[in-house]
């Protein structure tokens, strides 16, 4: 859903104290990045902050609702959550839970284990 150009202003008003935020127009949305950090997602007027283990349960105990990048897929959903409005209108009280959203997207994934060369994946199906 598109991303109307005062709001994007706005909320880059209200996260001006966040050192290095860019946004960038993406699939209809925009993401918000700190420095190389994506952290947040501006989708249909509405604001999305990453979360983890450390920062979740702001979100959660709120009731607020995580971000389902397609309308068709409800089942599906990212680690990222609507942010209250009453943050978003504090931009002291934003600039805080956006730089724990940055601290969330920074978190490095550990990657998969590499397979050894020469060996050979099941087949899909369960077969061999």
């Amino acid at each position: 859903m598109a991303v109307k150009d005062h709001y994007l202003k706005w909320v880059l008003e209200q996260l001006a104290g966040v050192e290095g935020v860019t946004a960038r127009r993406m699939f209809g949305a925009v993401g918000l990045y700190r420095g190389s950090t994506f952290f947040a997602i501006i989708s249909g007027d509405t604001l999305y902050f990453k979360a983890d283990d450390a920062n979740r349960a702001d979100y959660e105990t709120r009731g607020m609702t995580r971000f389902h990048p397609f309308k068709d897929k409800s089942r599906l959903s990212m680690n990222y959550y609507e942010v209250p409005a009453d943050v978003i209108e504090d931009a002291d009280t934003c600039v805080e839970w956006a730089n724990r959203a940055a601290a969330a997207g920074a978190t490095k994934i550990k990657p998969a284990p590499l397979r050894k060369p020469g060996k050979r994946r099941p087949a899909r199906g369960g077969r061999s």
